[in-house]
């Protein structure tokens, strides 16, 4: 018995989510629910925490079957110097969030930017030409280049101001919430646990014209939609983006060799 559960367990097609800490993760129900649904055998998806990404090339030396991975916080970025190479999006984006392994050699890229696209199109309205990135980490650079493909201008905020493309969030105190109707969370301020906390934006100015976007799934209303609700905001949640991005990189772990 312990030999063929040996033997089973090695002949496993395996996939995963490295991040740390992975407490609040989708991935792996996400695609426990698929294979079941789908009839999809030999295949399994289990969750990495790996507390330096310093220790991520052994977690691959360790895990000789794994074909596939999803990078969530912190190491959208840093992974990067691990790959031996990355799709044309991943490179513009400069984060990555999906790792191909075939015959050794790691590839990264970006779904995360195909899931926030798909997500965002079908509620956008014509008003909604200029938008707020809150946070500058991997997931907003994905976040970026959806919009520059909607043609949607944008600024990041941030505590800091380090380039022309940031503002703090001091400065949204102005008349800027005026213009940027589209207002898109990219920072883990009030997910699962910490669910009272909020982004500090100004939401005494949020009226029913403005977008409020959050790429947190849990809770499935974080304070941040729930304040931008109360205005008359349109909200949403991460939940569609994950579900969207999840299943691209089902596809690029599948697609055969070109």
């Amino acid at each position: 018995m312990i030999v063929n559960d040996f033997f089973q367990i090695a002949n496993l097609t395996q996939y995963g989510l490295i991040g740390y800490p992975l407490g609040h993760s989708f991935s792996k129900g996400y695609f426990d629910r698929k294979f079941t649904r789908e009839g999809i055998q030999g295949c399994s998806y289990d969750n990495y925490p790996v507390s330096s990404i310093e220790l991520f090339p052994q977690l691959i030396r360790d895990h000789p079957g794994l074909s596939g991975l999803n990078v969530t916080i912190p190491y959208k970025e840093s992974v990067i110097q691990f790959l031996d190479s990355m799709g044309a999006d991943a490179k513009q984006i400069g984060a990555v969030n999906c790792i191909r392994i075939r015959s050794g050699k790691l590839t990264g890229y970006n779904t995360d930017y195909l899931g926030f696209q798909e997500s965002l199109s079908g509620i956008l309205q014509p008003w909604h030409q200029k938008a707020l990135i809150l946070g500058t980490g991997g997931s907003s650079r994905a976040v970026a280049y959806a919009l520059r493909k909607h043609k949607i201008d944008f600024l990041f905020v941030s505590r800091r101001k380090q380039h022309q493309k940031i503002v703090t969030y001091d400065d949204l105190r102005s008349s800027m919430m005026d213009q940027y109707l589209l207002l898109i969370n990219t920072t883990p301020v009030g997910m699962f646990p910490d669910l009272h906390s909020f982004p500090d934006i100004p939401y005494d100015q949020v009226t029913p014209r403005h977008l409020l976007y959050d790429l947190i799934y849990n809770p499935e209303q974080t304070v941040f939609l729930q304040k931008g609700a109360s205005r008359g905001a349109t909200i949403k949640n991460g939940q569609q983006m994950l579900e969207f991005q999840a299943e691209a990189s089902w596809k690029i772990w599948n697609a055969p060799e070109v």
